[in-house]
């Protein structure tokens, strides 16, 4: 503080040399002290100290107080430093009226500080003598310091009231035993004296050792004697005030600097806890995209297994993802969110800039993320299904072309053989005749397999669309079928034609045998094609569909009578055939020439067709047991799902219009949602008994329920939201109380802000469009232009959505109403720390602040490039700029 500015209107001082008084408003000095030669001794060191304390500041010093104030020169010098102002530019003459003339400049410039001189002119201080000398360098000590004599007692008072043996109540006798003087320095440099080890006995030691202490390390000159102290019964009181005076300036420094190096920890403090919460963020952020980026090809691998089993793996495998790996990083994903948005608060609060993540590490980067996840898990399951559906379609195709194929194989062994026979040429007229039947016989019965080679060429052209696993094979044996069907065309045809050349020889033909041959190979077909019905493999999927097959089933029963009648016609025949050779003794074969059927066959047969019938209910009505068991499930499921459902639905309701309608302390709408969290985490085990039943239905390979519109995807993707939901929700309300506790807002203020809110909320969405948003801001007293206006909106809306969130009026509402730091603050403490330098040393950095935040600083603060820079100087004001983003730094 300006010495001269705290006298100005205070004090003035009157010195009437032809009485040879000096006099000021506080008393009188007694004359005949200034004749006492020891007196004069003791204060002429004193004064001349004390001169020396603030010339050194400007690099010289006096040695005669008479001699060396003469010329005015160092008098104009004193004043300059004492005042910390420039003065007249002084005469550097060397006569009379040059030294006068400088002499004169000082006392001018006291005097343009309201100070009065009486009797005191330039001719006065030019041929001062000794005794003259001392008034009037009691008015200078005056002029700086006694006018803050009470605050100088008062601190000394304070700093020493800790103390023993120390009590101050004046600038004379409380100080003779040394006491005072070397508390005021161990009170601020403890590490200069021990206080402990003193004796109040010892007052001259006491006294000399705080001099010597304050000369070596305060740079504070010792102006008195410590014997002159201690053996007057009065020591001089202006005297020791004024040395007193002397640790007053050396220890205020080092206050304000302590208190310049609280802020600097504080703000570095901030600093360093955001700093540790952005890497935190950048860690967990990393973690979550790389399992993202892990997991996506896995789910959008589309690569069908061989197998049944091994795509059941891959479901079963899909089932652990969903069950035990996503749901904890679901919760990873939401905590980022909630920190992320906890740091952005903490960063507005203590006005630092936003919080940038590293690229590609944006929440909004992993919500696409996550949302990519998805949208390739939704397309993985429907693809595990339809692989399923299509191996299970394979598997049975693939049977049932193996029992055709095999069907057909056994029928057409030997044909290729029997057609290129040659025995019609030794034959008879009734043998050729008969070969002839036999032959009509057989193109018959090849048509009626012409239908099975088809179906088998339809199964391997399915098998082949479908992908099947093994179609080199079918199609190879395919290929071979079918290369046989046309090999046995062409022979049939070839024979027909030998036999018909040969039947212009023959006219004798067995009519019976021909009447057998022609009625037993369409028996015998519908034989084999009942057979091979009843032994179809079927594969249905609801009620329905078995029951048609039951229907079937039971039309195919109607006809057994009928062609059980044929059966006898046809063996009736032969029994005619047998009874004609008998009758007549014929000497010929009871086999029938013209069909291949024996009576045999057609009795073996049908004794398997009358087997399988019931083996055939027995397995439909199995089938049936199934199906009913399977919508027992679907039942099960749905009721379920319909009660789930909806009360998802109602809390996601209910949660939203709370988080409109919230009234009261934000605590109680804390405690409010955690109850809501409460109910939602309990109601988990509802969720997790609906994802049992869900896999009793998948493992029992269901794949529709038309008892509900719920899917098991649909609940997922709801609880998935209401927890995302509460856990945001409860995010706001703590981002709102650490607002208003860091910011200092008042409840009924918080309440305020969101009864205003809602007011102008008038769609009860959460939001406010500018319109509402400008009636909003009037309505609580803001003037607004359009210029302040747009200024604002860039603040609460800076994506330029058109709306207002909750959170973002109630930042800008406690922006508008809260203190916070301010980059000018800290590069004002850091300056004071540097001693008013425009950069700063690290051994000051060192000294003044924790050595964990001195090392920060050091680390973080760029070199300092400007005039007057010296080496490892460091520029403390591009780093305060940079803490609040003022800077490229």
């Amino acid at each position: 503080m300006n010495s001269v500015n705290q006298i100005e209107t205070n004090m003035q001082y009157t010195y009437n040399y032809e009485e040879d008084e000096y006099m000021t408003q506080e008393e009188e000095w007694d004359r005949d002290l200034l004749l006492d030669p020891a007196w004069e001794k003791q204060q002429r060191k004193t004064f001349t100290a004390w001169c020396n304390s603030h010339l050194r500041k400007a690099g010289t010093q006096i040695e005669n107080i008479e001699e060396d104030f003469r010329n005015g020169l160092k008098l104009m010098l004193l004043l300059e430093v004492i005042s910390g102002e420039r003065l007249p530019k002084p005469d550097r003459g060397k006569m009379r009226f040059h030294k006068i003339a400088n002499v004169n400049k000082a006392l001018d410039y006291i005097a343009s500080k309201g100070v009065k001189l009486v009797s005191i002119g330039a001719e006065e201080i030019n041929y001062l003598s000794t005794f003259r000398f001392f008034p009037f360098f009691y008015f200078l000590v005056s002029f700086t310091e006694t006018s803050a004599k009470e605050g100088l007692l008062l601190w000394c008072q304070r700093k020493t009231a800790p103390y023993r043996n120390v009590n101050i109540q004046n600038f004379h006798l409380s100080w003779k035993d040394g006491l005072g003087l070397c508390a005021l320095i161990h009170r601020h440099r403890p590490d200069l004296i021990d206080y402990s080890k003193l004796n109040k006995d010892d007052p001259i030691g006491n006294i000399n050792l705080a001099m010597e202490i304050a000369e070596k390390h305060l740079d504070i000159p010792k102006m008195l004697d410590a014997e002159d102290i201690v053996n007057t019964p009065k020591p001089d009181e202006r005297a020791i005030m004024t040395y007193v005076s002397c640790f007053y300036h050396a220890f205020a420094g080092a206050e304000q600097a302590e208190t310049a190096a609280n802020r600097i920890c504080k703000v570095l403090a901030v600093n360093q806890e955001n700093e540790r919460l952005m890497e935190e963020y950048e860690r967990l952020a990393s973690e979550l995209l790389e399992w993202i980026r892990r997991t996506i090809p896995w789910l959008e691998n589309r690569t069908p297994e061989k197998t049944m089993q091994a795509m059941q793996k891959k479901l079963e495998d899909f089932r652990d993802y969903r069950r035990k790996h996503k749901p904890p990083k679901v919760q990873e994903k939401c905590q980022l969110e909630i920190n992320f948005n906890t740091l952005q608060t903490k960063l507005r609060i203590s006005n630092r800039p936003a919080f940038m993540p590293s690229e590609g590490k944006m929440v909004s980067d992993i919500a696409g993320a996550w949302q990519r996840l998805e949208q390739a898990e939704k397309g993985y399951e429907e693809w595990l299904l339809n692989e399923i559906r299509r191996l299970e379609r394979l598997e049975h195709l693939a049977e049932k072309f193996r029992q055709k194929a095999s069907t057909h194989e056994q029928w057409a062994y030997g044909k290729e053989q029997t057609l290129l026979q040659k025995d019609y040429e030794s034959a008879s007229l009734t043998e050729v005749r008969a070969m002839l039947r036999k032959h009509e016989a057989f193109e018959s019965d090849l048509a009626a397999h012409q239908d099975r080679v088809e179906q088998i060429a339809a199964i391997a052209q399915e098998l082949n669309e479908l992908d099947y696993h093994d179609a080199a094979s079918v199609n190879d044996r395919c290929q071979k079928i079918c290369d046989q069907w046309d090999s046995l065309g062409t022979l049939t045809q070839k024979r027909r034609e030998a036999l018909e050349r040969t039947e212009k020889l023959l006219e004798t033909i067995d009519q019976l045998h021909l009447e057998f041959a022609k009625r037993a190979a369409p028996f015998n077909n519908w034989m084999e094609g009942a057979m091979e019905d009843l032994q179809d493999m079927f594969i249905v999927h609801s009620i329905e569909e078995i029951q048609s097959l039951i229907s079937a089933h039971d039309q195919f029963k109607a006809t057994l009578p009928e062609a059980d009648g044929e059966r006898q016609a046809i063996l009736s025949i032969q029994n005619e055939v047998e009874k004609v050779i008998q009758s007549y003794s014929m000497r010929i074969s009871a086999t029938n020439p013209y069909s291949t059927v024996t009576v045999e066959e057609i009795r073996s047969k049908w004794e398997k067709v009358k087997q399988l019938v019931p083996q055939r209910d027995q397995s439909l009505q199995e089938e049936l047991a199934r199906q009913h068991a399977n919508e027992r499930l679907r039942r099960q499921f749905a009721a379920q799902a319909n009660v789930i459902g909806p009360w998802i639905q109602t809390k996601m309701e209910e949660i939203a219009r709370s988080s409109i309608e919230m009234t009261g302390p934000l605590e109680d709408q804390m405690n409010q949602l955690k109850q809501y969290e409460h109910n939602i985490i309990n109601y988990k085990h509802n969720i997790d008994k609906l994802e049992g039943d869900h896999q009793l239905i998948q493992e029992a390979l269901v794949f529709d329920n038309k008892h509900t519109n719920y899917t098991m995807e649909h609940i997922r993707v709801g609880w998935e939201l209401l927890l995302t939901t509460i856990a945001r929700t409860i995010n706001e309300v703590e981002t709102q109380i650490l607002t208003r506790d860091a910011k200092g807002i008042t409840q009924e203020q918080m309440n305020d802000f969101r009864a205003s809110f809602n007011h102008f909320d008038r769609r009860k969405n959460g939001l406010m469009d500018h319109d509402d948003f400008r009636a909003c801001l009037i309505s609580m007293g803001y003037d607004l232009g359009e210029a302040e206006f747009a200024r604002i909106m860039s603040l609460v809306d800076p994506n330029g959505q058109g709306t207002v969130t909750f959170q973002s009026f109630i930042d800008f509402m406690t922006r508008e109403t809260a203190d916070t730091d301010t980059a000018e603050q800290v590069i004002a403490s850091f300056r004071i720390l540097a001693s008013d330098k425009p950069y700063i040393l690290a051994d000051e950095l060192r000294r003044e602040l924790p050595p964990e935040q001195a090392q920060y600083c050091i680390k973080r603060m760029p070199p300092y490039t400007g005039p007057g820079s010296v080496p490892g100087a460091l520029d403390y004001t591009s780093f305060s700029s940079a803490l609040y983003g003022e800077s490229d730094l």
